[in-house]
């Protein structure tokens, strides 16, 4: 930020002309009976007058600076009832034709659409891509909530409601938030209180991760100051202090009365403030620019002072800097916003999420909605309300216009505060009615939760409530003393529901209030969802889960709302939009769908997918090109980024070229993390362009031959890295197995891959598994080689315990060579049956836990292979002999194929006459062998050894064809 303001934070500033006064100025006279007062009280407490004199007589003269100032000052206090009933008076008598109003400047423009909202709402401004701020910022977001109960709601409504007036936003912009505040300017001074039940509200997260901008933040800043108020008035919490002690009297005065006391508050929290710099200094510049920006307007505009209401916080109210008043002589010099691109729009708001941002007692907004409502019906003061806004009443007739009614300027500078100050609190009378009914309603609202109440818990808590004012010194129940009397009434031992009595109170006394941004509101993505979405003729603004049925068959319109069903639920938040039935893979598309949507509860999110495009396919088509061209893009992302763009969006340009975005990551990728999820994305991508499409890409063709020579070059090393694991290496060896048919169409070398594992020099028993495995298949490794050296394994006592190990090896090896699922069968029965008890159970946990932690996937295929190798009946298993136990055939070890030249005379002739066949069904099985040399017989029996040991097959053959 650039700019000289005059005033450092621990500097007193200097008064300008408007602030200087004189013993016999009007001001002075006005207070002299009050200041007299405090000095006497200064002297009387503090044993002569100092410090304390100098505070107190300083809060006079900020009230005596704010009052006298021309332009009429309106202080307020954020969500509060009394500063909206002051408000909506104060504007129907004075008319002003110029409002300013501390809001963000730039969230003017979005005020309009208010109308066509339910309240409460928030006002956003977001920002996804910053420039000119750290990138970890990002989203940059600034919400500024909008109740009903609110004075600045009062103002907006007004100003823009009536003909001839102009609302003018004063406060810094959103950009200025973040330039000024350095991320932590904006948050609460504690931490919103957690729910008595432990589980927060889903709408307090309304607001997102957004930095709230309210007016008025009347809160002390001096710890001790706020705990003595809490104590000595006898109240749990701070918004209890202020409902109790300020919005009570404050209901019934009149308007200079209000002005004077708020005056004095927002003076005494901000003198007893702590000495926290970087506070201080961001809130005397807002005050510098809020005064800046509104004589600016003045000069440029000519308005007249008298005609302007300046509505702002009671504690900006209050300020001494130098820039302050339509007459401010301090120089300030306002920063040049940022490169960063701001998006503006409207989001729901809740008295939940309102309480949590803000740091709010829970219930205390839904408390200031119901007094506000009672303040009205007692004093019959008719509010500003937008027109055309929803749950608006009707128009009344038209009246003649009131003349505006502006006290005299002397009046307004009398001394109301000494009355006010003096006068004793006024004790309400006690309202049976009412507060028998609460006790009624809270009764039923806690039967229907669960709780055991009845009508003794109805009489127990109106007592009680009277009881407990009586004891802080109230004649009248408050709804905080109702809320504790029916806590302690009815909550005893365990909370039987989802919600505690307080909760119950809170929702009895007002309810959480969620707002509602109306279709008109939206940005345009939102309402191009809404369009089309609307064949499902569901009320996708309505809050809750809806259950959306699609037919694609009997109305094949359908198919366009599926298509956004599928975007929606990879944008938004999960529950958003959440399948039921029917899912959409590469190739395949369901015809019949059934959907969970909560769009409208999830309103806030498809409101921020608008700030990025006016499409789903555009903000779609954004953040798969931001995943693949990120500075932490990696292969297998961008392959994701692939299948989603052919799975939504369809059509080849933008798969093609995050395809190509794949093979220039691979090629810089120098470890191994990401191979088993590249393994699985490409035989997924293989398969569908394989069938879908004529030809292969050309960037599939070229990643493949870049992937087989990218994996042979770390094959070596990935087999030695601690940091790869067996898994990783294992979708190595299964890509390159799996795509070597097409490597070697393509132009690719088979020795590459031969040599990478004659390289590899492995010293983990899994990786050794993993390796051997990798041998077979490339048949520098037999099979009956391969169950020799399991063999060995079994037969060291120093191997054995770690031969769970190279069982998780073979296991993972099924990834690249699953012809040797039986193989690993075999072995672990071996286990089983040449292992000592022992020795085998110690064991067993350990196999346990090793396949479930590295192979847990790979199970099933261990699983089916073994169901065709054991028995299926127990009573079998007794005389079952294991197929790798059975013995040989003569001539054959090891499985080996042979024949005698000629065949014999009982031989299968045609076989033997054409070996080709047997040759090729011998290499897709994996079978080693060699056919035996023409000279002479085997040892053996001569012919088909297998045909006559089993004849009943060559019978049924023989009566098949010869029809006997």
């Amino acid at each position: 930020m650039t700019g000289s303001p005059t005033n450092g934070p621990g500097r007193a500033p200097s008064t300008n002309g408007s602030a200087r006064t004189s013993a016999n100025s009007p001001g002075q006279a006005s207070f002299a009976a009050l200041r007299g007062q405090l000095h006497e009280a200064a002297t009387a407490f503090a044993d002569g007058p100092g410090a304390l004199e100098g505070i107190l007589l300083g809060m006079v003269d900020d009230v005596d600076r704010a009052v006298r100032e021309p332009l009429e000052i309106f202080p307020v206090c954020h969500h509060s009832p009394a500063s909206a009933l002051a408000m909506a008076r104060r504007l129907r008598e004075k008319q002003p034709k110029v409002v300013y109003l501390e809001l963000c400047e730039d969230m003017a423009p979005l005020l309009d659409e208010l109308r066509n909202c339910r309240l409460p709402v928030a006002v956003q401004a977001f920002a996804s891509d910053v420039d000119g701020f750290p990138a970890e910022w990002a989203p940059l977001s600034v919400v500024a909530p909008i109740t009903e109960a609110s004075a600045e709601y009062q103002a907006i409504a007004y100003a823009l409601d009536t003909p001839g007036v102009e609302l003018v936003l004063v406060d810094r912009s959103s950009d200025h938030v973040f330039q000024w505040d350095s991320r932590h300017g904006e948050r609460t001074p504690q931490e919103p209180p957690a729910p008595a039940d432990g589980v927060p509200e889903p709408e307090a997260a309304l607001h997102g991760e957004a930095v709230g901008v309210e007016i008025g933040d009347l809160r002390p800043r001096f710890a001790e100051l706020e705990e003595h108020l809490l104590r000595h008035g006898k109240v749990r919490h701070w918004s209890e202090w202020w409902h109790q002690y300020v919005e009570v009297p404050l209901g019934d005065s009149d308007h200079e009365a209000y002005r004077q006391v708020m005056f004095l508050v927002g003076s005494l929290f901000r003198r007893l403030a702590p000495g926290d710099g970087d506070r201080v200094r961001v809130d005397e510049d807002r005050e510098r620019y809020m005064w800046t920006r509104i004589r600016e307007h003045l000069a440029a505009g000519g308005a007249d002072p008298e005609d302007c209401l300046y509505v702002c916080g009671a504690f900006h109210a209050a300020s001494r800097v130098e820039e302050f008043g339509v007459a401010g002589s301090g120089p300030f010099t306002i920063s040049p916003r940022s490169a960063t691109t701001w998006q503006h729009g409207l989001i729901p708001s809740s008295h939940t999420a309102i309480e949590a941002q803000f740091g709010l007692a829970p219930g205390s907004v839904s408390i200031a909605a119901t007094q506000w409502a009672k303040n009205l019906k007692r004093t019959r003061v008719q509010p500003y309300r937008l027109a055309g806004q929803d749950g608006a009443q009707k128009p009344r007739a038209a009246k003649k216009a009131v003349p505006a009614v502006t006290a005299p300027p002397q009046e307004a500078a009398e001394d109301r505060l000494s009355g006010f100050l003096r006068r004793p609190p006024v004790l309400d009378t006690l309202d049976e009615a009412e507060l028998l009914g609460w006790s009624v309603d809270i009764v039923r609202a806690a039967r229907r939760s669960g709780y055991l109440a009845s009508t003794a818990d109805a009489i127990a808590v109106f007592e009680t409530s009277i009881l407990l004012a009586g004891m802080r010194d109230r004649a009248k129940p408050t709804p905080y003393d109702f809320q504790d009397a029916a806590i302690t009434c009815i909550e005893k031992d365990a909370v039987p529901g989802r919600r505690d009595v307080r909760r119950l109170v809170e929702i009895m006394m007002g309810g959480d209030r969620i707002g509602r941004v109306g279709y008109d509101a939206l940005p345009p993505l939102a309402r191009d969802v809404h369009d089309r979405l609307a064949p499902l003729e569901l009320k996708l603004q309505q809050r809750g889960v809806q259950r959306a049925l699609l037919d694609m068959d009997s109305r094949p319109e359908l198919g366009a709302c599926s298509d956004v069903l599928w975007m929606l639920r990879r944008l938004m938040p999960h529950g958003a939009a959440r399948p039921i039935m029917g899912e959409r893979k590469l190739g395949e598309r369901s015809i019949q769908e059934s959907w969970d949507l909560a769009l409208g509860t999830h309103q806030r999110a498809l409101i921020e997918l608008g700030y990025e495009g006016v499409s789903i396919e555009q903000v779609l088509e954004q953040r798969l090109r931001r995943d693949a061209y990120g500075p932490r893009a990696t292969t297998a992302g961008v392959l994701a980024a692939v299948e989603d763009a052919t799975l939504y969006l369809g059509g080849r340009r933008l798969a093609d070229e995050l395809g190509a975005r794949a093979l220039e990551v691979l090629a810089a990728e120098r470890t191994v993390d990401g191979a088993p999820e590249v393994l699985r994305r490409v035989r997924g991508l293989l398969a569908y362009y394989r069938t879908a499409e004529p030809v292969l890409p050309p960037w599939v063709e070229s990643f493949v031959k870049a992937g087989y020579a990218h994996y042979c070059t770390l094959l070596p090393t990935a087999f030695t890295d601690e940091d790869a694991t067996v898994g990783q290496v294992a979708a190595m060896l299964g890509f390159l197995f799996s795509m070597e048919s097409l490597a070697l169409s393509l132009g690719c070398d088979r020795a590459q891959l031969e040599l990478a594992v004659a390289q590899s020099r492995p010293t983990d028993p899994e990786r050794t598994a993993l390796l051997w495995a990798a041998q077979v298949q490339l048949g520098a490794l037999s099979r009956a080689e391969l169950r020799e050296r399991c063999g060995e394994l079994l037969a060291n006592p120093m191997v054995v315990p770690a031969y769970p190990r190279y069982l998780s090896g073979f296991v993972h090896a099924l990834v690249p060579v699953p012809g040797l699922a039986d193989v690993v069968v075999e072995a672990v029965s071996n286990a089983f049956g040449r292992l000592p008890d022992p020795v085998l159970l110690p064991w067993l946990p350990s196999l346990i836990t090793t396949l479930r932690a590295g192979a847990a996937d790979l199970a099933p295929v261990l699983i089916r292979e073994a169901g065709r190798t054991f028995p299926a009946r127990l009573a079998a298993l007794d005389t079952w002999v294991p197929p790798w136990r059975e013995a040989p055939e003569a001539g054959a070890p090891g499985g080996a194929r042979t024949r005698a030249a000629g065949g014999g005379s009982r031989g299968a002739a045609l076989l033997f006459a054409h070996p080709g066949t047997l040759d090729a069904v011998a290499g897709l099985l994996g079978c080693d062998g060699t056919w035996a040399a023409p000279d002479g017989e085997p040892a053996g029996p001569a012919g088909a050894v297998l045909t006559a040991r089993h004849p009943a097959t060559a019978i049924a053959w023989e009566a098949l064809l010869t029809g006997a």
